[in-house]
């Protein structure tokens, strides 16, 4: 298998080298720029979250190329394949001028990288006032292993993100309190699965619903850490650090969501379900509990407010005293050297435009007494918004303001869901961890670690499933302890990771 992988990357070092050769003829051919004052064409790649993607006739889409003097060509795809088509993409050599990268740190974007497939954006960021004031965090946690930026992060709060949350309403009903530990929410799935929390004498609820990645936990991760202690597969211990499926805390996670499933208190095909089933599955009234940014609750307590007036979807601030602190960006826009490097900095104008207050307002929120209207500082959306397809979840996926609590509020939002959501932003922000190994380098890790990763998480969905022991667990956690490959690993994202501590 290693040696497909191999055969892959060697592919995309052919089309990075091809993307330079054609962006040197390109740029001495022309430099992408209208020299007349008409609109500038972009071609930009991204994902939406809304049912549908906006239309070249959106109207909000209109308005940012009047401003902006743009043409815009957005090619939206759903979250559900985006992964596949970035890799599609990046292969074909025919690279938008901006593209989203979910995974700055792919084998395949670092192989590029390396190969001088993208601008290095390092130098030109300081004339660019909105991109730059960015968290710090959003731009040293997507450097690559050059210590360079080669990328405009989709930027995102460093608290807020993905966590745990539940239906408020489902434990009033069943006379419990909010849990606070991993055993104290297992009783809660339990009863959220058993004890009939709708009140509507029928066994159509479950616990929690959520999906597990091919390389990774995907929506049980938050379970996972509350166990481990960390955000992420590298736990600093005395200073060094550890991959996380070597301690005895996963093993205990294992064995906790093992048990879940056993008991049906998650997601029966779990490693097949699709983000919009689960989503479907919370709208419905169906789950008790899932994975999401604080303010994406309301999407589902939105949806069922409609027929339960009760309905309370409650992030939850920790868990074993645990919750992650985000590392400021959720993928980073690149610009390929396709691209004449005029034009690559018209396209950061572009951006920083996006990032502005009005940029990111209109992006996000439309236009004012169409879109939204405003009281107490809170921007709330119209119908209109919706048939317009405005909001953060289209549009403010590329451009975007940046906001402390970005992650406390969402379109038709209350006020005192506002608020509410602000405190528990605060309170993660007093005991929040981060991921300390994001975006270490490991030339190990890019040629076998995309393998490596895929064989341990397969191990544990065999494990939760019940098609596989813990005694099988320990055992592979054993060949895990010796494979040279992990170790290599482990000595060179140790190295990385005291040159950061050096360099701060």
């Amino acid at each position: 298998m290693r040696k497909k992988i191999g055969a892959k990357l060697g592919f995309a070092s052919i089309m990075a080298l091809s993307l330079v050769t054609a962006a040197c003829s390109s740029q001495n051919a022309e430099n992408g720029v209208p020299e007349d004052g008409k609109p500038m064409p972009v071609s930009i790649m991204s994902m939406y979250f809304t049912p549908e993607p906006p239309g070249e006739d959106n109207v909000i889409i209109q308005e940012i190329e009047k401003r902006t003097n743009t043409d815009l060509n957005i090619t939206w795809v759903s979250p559900n394949s985006y992964g596949d088509k970035v890799n599609v993409t990046l292969a074909s050599g025919e690279i938008p001028d901006l593209m989203l990268v979910d995974d700055p740190f792919s084998a395949q974007v670092r192989t590029m990288v390396k190969q001088g497939a993208f601008w290095d954006l390092t130098p030109y960021l300081q004339d660019y006032p909105n991109l730059s004031g960015f968290p710090k965090e959003s731009w040293i946690n997507t450097k690559q292993a050059d210590g360079k930026n080669y990328g405009i992060p989709r930027v995102r709060p460093v608290e807020g993100g993905p966590f745990l949350f539940l239906r408020k309403d489902w434990l009033d009903n069943l006379g419990m309190e909010i849990p606070e530990t991993t055993d104290e929410f297992y009783e809660v799935l339990k009863a959220f699965t058993k004890n009939d929390p709708d009140g509507n004498g029928k066994d159509d609820t479950i616990g929690f619903t959520g999906l597990v990645n091919q390389s990774n936990m995907g929506s049980y991760g938050a379970i996972v850490s509350a166990f481990t202690q960390n955000t992420g597969d590298w736990k600093d211990v005395d200073g060094k650090l550890v991959n996380v499926n070597l301690l005895p805390e996963m093993r205990a996670a294992l064995e906790w969501l093992s048990k879940a499933y056993a008991e049906g208190l998650i997601s029966e095909d779990l490693a097949v379900l699709k983000e919009s089933q689960t989503k479907d599955q919370l709208n419905a009234g169906r789950a008790g509990a899932a994975v999401n940014t604080v303010e994406a609750a309301w999407e589902p307590m939105e949806a069922n407010l409609k027929s339960n007036p009760d309905a309370d979807f409650l992030p939850l601030v920790s868990m074993n005293g645990w919750t992650n602190k985000d590392g400021g960006f959720f993928g980073m826009f690149v610009i390929p050297k396709t691209v004449s490097e005029e034009k690559m900095k018209k396209l950061l104008e572009l951006m920083d435009y996006g990032a502005s207050e009005e940029g990111g307002t209109l992006a996000s929120y439309g236009l004012e007494g169409v879109h939204y209207t405003e009281e107490n500082g809170i921007k709330m959306a119209t119908d209109k918004a919706k048939t317009d397809i405005v909001g953060s979840q289209a549009l403010g996926q590329i451009f975007m303001n940046y906001d402390k609590y970005m992650r406390a509020y969402r379109g038709g939002m209350p006020l005192e869901i506002f608020e509410r959501n602000k405190k528990i932003i605060d309170e993660r922000a007093e005991i929040s961890v981060p991921d300390r190994a994001i975006g270490l380098y490991s030339e190990t890790n890019i040629s076998v670690g995309p393998e490596l990763a895929k064989n341990i998480q397969d191990m544990k969905t065999k494990i939760i499933l019940g098609k596989l022991s813990l005694s099988d667990w320990d055992q592979f956690v054993e060949k895990l302890k010796n494979d040279s490959d992990l170790q290599k690993i482990t000595d060179e994202l140790n190295q990385a990771y005291a040159d950061r501590k050096a360099e701060q």
